[in-house]
């Protein structure tokens, strides 16, 4: 998928949330281009094209990117924890915002009703709640 992103953004294997056109962007003949994304995902440039265009918002223009959407670290039951299986994400129930972990049991990038892939089991996690919990790596299917 090509996209445009702000030229000093623009960096092969980094990862940026699309949040959406900004009201600089409703006449701007790019902008089809540029906001051909989904609102809220975590996307990962795989490549970037040399030449820059002007834009309104970006300070030095913008170039096209190759992106894809980018794995996201996330901590789900032990249950589920295993490599290549796909299952629907629901987030970890926490009301414990202040948890080091609380980031990782409602990533984001995921939303309730994803459907998504474990594409590699991390560590065991400690939970204040004594849930059985791992950190994985997912990938959205």
């Amino acid at each position: 998928m090509i996209t445009l992103i702000g030229s000093k953004l623009a960096k092969e294997g980094e990862k940026f949330i699309y949040l959406g056109e900004l009201e600089g962007c409703k006449d701007c003949k790019f902008k089809n281009l540029c906001h051909n994304l989904e609102v809220g995902r975590i996307y990962k440039i795989k490549s970037v094209r040399s030449t820059n265009h002007r834009c309104k918002i970006h300070l030095g223009g913008v170039k096209a990117v190759e992106v894809e959407l980018s794995e996201i670290e996330a901590i789900i039951d032990s249950k589920k924890a295993l490599e290549g299986l796909s299952f629907t994400y629901s987030p970890i129930l926490c009301d414990n915002s202040d948890c080091e972990n609380y980031k990782f049991c409602v990533p984001q990038g995921l939303v309730e009703g994803d459907k998504v892939r474990v594409e590699k089991v991390l560590e065991r996690v400690e939970c204040k709640n004594n849930l059985s919990l791992r950190k994985v790596i997912l990938r959205l299917i």
